[in-house]
């Protein structure tokens, strides 16, 4: 009975990465693609398959500006992982 209630105290501090996913909507990240391919911006929107929508993109290619985009889609299989950006986007200009 008392790992019942360990597990239930437990469960209510636990993120799950799709509460992290929905909670950085709209806020600046870093999406980096299996190629190396770094796409930083606005987190728009995501679906199940980690298909990403983003606005105000720019494309960085070991680490250097190569491409500015309004919006962006990114296919989910490509994403190695998503990250939240340290900086704003309007500092960076």
């Amino acid at each position: 009975m008392s790992g019942t209630i360990a597990a239930e105290k437990g469960s209510s501090t636990t993120k799950t990465p799709s509460d992290f996913l929905k909670s950085i909507r709209g806020r600046p990240v870093v999406v980096k693609l299996n190629s190396g391919v770094d796409y930083r911006g606005i987190l728009a929107c995501l679906d199940g398959y980690m298909n990403i929508a983003m606005e105000q993109t720019e494309e960085y290619v070991n680490g250097q500006l190569k491409n500015k985009y309004g919006d962006a889609f990114i296919r989910g299989n490509n994403v190695l992982y998503i990250s939240t950006s340290k900086r704003t986007i309007a500092e960076d200009e």
